[in-house]
């Protein structure tokens, strides 16, 4: 069986790929066994847990290239007057958040669409691929509860979601 244990950004490789399609928590992996959309089976094995982008490719260890894509999956549309505020109560809770001209993706959660209903957000439930931001800190997941990864270790408190946690 193939390995690929290298990858390259979007952006950075051309040309024909076989493709592999993954939803936003399955383009976060350092070690696994994938089947490309065309059947043929691989395994990535990378140096560290990487957060794979729509439009990435790994590289097959006989030079093929294998791009990522973004499945579609269980998202709200979140859109409202203020976009801007309603962005930050969406970024203070470390929700993954896909940001575009005129509306906000974020993955369907009805506890984060009740809180935004509160600050004048409209949320609508969709199938689309989701595609979030990166961080502060460059490519890549923002720290969050879920994964803890972030360019720099630092722990701070939450007063205003109730509880404390160490990145």
């Amino acid at each position: 069986m193939l390995i690929a244990q290298t990858y390259k950004r979007a952006g950075d490789w051309q040309g024909e790929a076989l493709s592999v399609t993954l939803d936003y928590e399955g383009r976060f992996l350092r070690r696994k066994k994938l089947t490309t959309d065309q059947g043929e089976a691989f395994v990535l094995d990378l140096e560290q847990t990487t957060s794979l982008d729509h439009g990435d490719a790994v590289e097959l260890a006989d030079g093929r290239l294998v791009e990522i894509k973004a499945a579609p999956e269980a998202v709200l549309i979140v859109t409202g007057e203020n976009l801007a505020r309603i962005g930050w109560h969406i970024g203070n809770r470390h929700t993954p958040c896909q940001i575009e001209a005129d509306r906000l993706l974020i993955q369907d959660d009805p506890v984060i669409a009740h809180m935004l209903s509160h600050v004048g957000a409209t949320c609508e439930k969709a199938t689309l691929p989701f595609t979030p931001e990166g961080g502060a800190y460059g490519h890549g997941r923002t720290h969050s509860h879920e994964h803890g990864n972030s360019a720099h270790d630092h722990s701070h408190h939450h007063q205003d979601h109730g509880h404390d946690h160490a990145h």
